[in-house]
């Protein structure tokens, strides 16, 4: 293959494959950051829930925190689900744009709340229009990025994530200080930056700039048109709806999701209560977790490309076993009472490998259902991986509720609560590495089918 070919699929001159590698770089670039300030308005939650939990005005549980983190990961699975039929027909960058604009404007009305109704409904909503993220990114990157060069970059782009989150569990650890209604506030503003900041990076597809489609398998000798509905369903059908691989990682995607958003979510919470760690150093800790996991999952892309030859499924499984591994490890070593910098490095290697899969497993669907399904398939694969904010959220919450104890001074320990948590957690790791073992034998692109 000649630069061109393995950039677009095609031979084309020097001065369109040029122009065409500066928009492809733009374009992961501009919507990395653009997925990341998602995450800025959506994890930001989980550094105000102590301060929430210590308001008296309040009056809130665990459990009822938990609920919050339920509804609005199952509303945004839903979202994300229903907008990936929206993100393959319209313009991902204006859509975009919307979806981020309305997460500000309801983080802002969260901060100002002070009746459980309306803290309910804005993250309701919150969640609904955080699934306007990934679709409209999934189809940018299938539109921008060879098949063959996508698990690479796309575990480049994956670092939103980790970005996201990093800037609003460091940034929130600070301003909540200053009380948790800021720890919406702010994170508001920088997005609401953001909204412009999309509007000057992106463009939806590469004929909207006037280059060359990417061309891949048996589409190189056709021409791209616009499919009629009846040509969509058919696609959908086939591609994503009849296609058991696309359905047994959706399902292996809500173990990986628990495991990740119960140490996201409830991270701060539990090494403050458990590990007796500050609110700050809470903050680096998870910071901490992120980092670690924007490595990883970089790592994951890498290997797949590399070494796997694409078959990002099966890094999936390898990353997924090792997740399992340092979660025990990490239970085992602060039940035993051993020093605190061993529980971080091994909260670090969780990071590191949970992130694989959880990268991954979007950059596989994106692959099998290939680019005229991508968003569709991505939709179907969040579903499930937010359904499981129902055990994560909701789930460890009651459980942590359940069997903490009051001390003698009348203190609530929640030693007992967190350790039950880690079993639920080691168990469902396991599940979701004997689920992922089905998806070994996967191709690694639909895009000769």
């Amino acid at each position: 293959m000649n630069n061109s070919t393995e950039l677009i699929g095609r031979s084309v001159d020097d001065a369109t494959a040029k122009k065409f590698k500066q928009w492809q770089i733009r374009t992961i670039f501009g919507s990395m950051i653009g997925y990341a300030l998602f995450y800025v308005v959506r994890k930001n939650l989980s550094m105000a829930i102590p301060g929430m939990e210590a308001d008296a005005a309040l009056h809130f549980s665990k459990a009822d925190l938990g609920i919050f983190l339920t509804l609005n990961g199952v509303v945004y699975g839903i979202s994300k689900f229903v907008n990936g039929f929206l993100g393959d027909r319209l313009n991902a960058r204006y859509f975009m744009m919307f979806g981020l604009a309305m997460c500000a404007i309801c983080n802002f009305i969260f901060g100002m709340s002070s009746v459980v109704w309306l803290f309910g409904l804005m993250w309701i909503l919150n969640g609904w229009f955080q699934g306007t993220g990934y679709p409209p990114c999934a189809r940018l990157l299938s539109h921008w990025v060879h098949p063959k060069q996508l698990a690479t970059k796309m575990s480049i782009w994956n670092t939103s994530h980790s970005i996201g989150a990093f800037v609003a569990i460091v940034i929130c650890g600070y301003v909540v200080s200053l009380g948790w209604r800021w720890c919406f506030y702010v994170p508001a503003i920088i997005t609401i930056v953001g909204v412009l900041f999309i509007w000057v990076m992106l463009r939806d597809t590469p004929t909207s700039v006037g280059l060359p489609e990417i061309a891949v398998g048996k589409q190189k000798e056709t021409v791209e048109h616009k499919k009629t509905n009846k040509e969509f369903n058919a696609i959908l059908r086939k591609r994503v709806f009849c296609n058991p691989y696309i359905w047994i990682l959706s399902i292996a995607n809500f173990f990986v999701y628990t495991v990740r958003f119960a140490f996201l979510d409830w991270g701060p919470s539990m090494l403050q209560q458990w590990l007796g760690v500050t609110p700050a150093e809470s903050g680096w800790m998870v910071g901490g977790f992120e980092i670690f996991g924007l490595a990883g999952m970089l790592l994951s892309g890498w290997m797949t490309d590399r070494y796997f030859r694409g078959r990002g499924a099966r890094v999936c499984l390898i990353c997924m076993i090792l997740t399992m591994v340092f979660v025990g490890l990490f239970w085992v070593w602060h039940t035993n009472g051993l020093p605190l910098i061993g529980s971080i490095a091994l909260l670090f290697a969780v990071g590191f490998f949970i992130y694989g899969p959880q990268a991954l497993i979007g950059i596989v669907a994106t692959n099998l259902a290939t680019k005229e399904a991508a968003a569709t398939a991505v939709g179907l694969t969040g579903i499930f991986a937010y359904a499981s904010t129902v055990l994560s959220g909701w789930g460890i919450g009651a459980l942590v509720d359940h069997f903490s104890t009051k001390t003698a001074s009348g203190a609530v320990d929640f030693s007992a609560g967190w350790s039950y948590a880690f079993g639920v957690l080691i168990v469902a790791a396991l599940i979701g590495s004997l689920i992922l073992a089905l998806v070994w034998k996967a191709k690694a692109d639909g895009y000769d089918d």
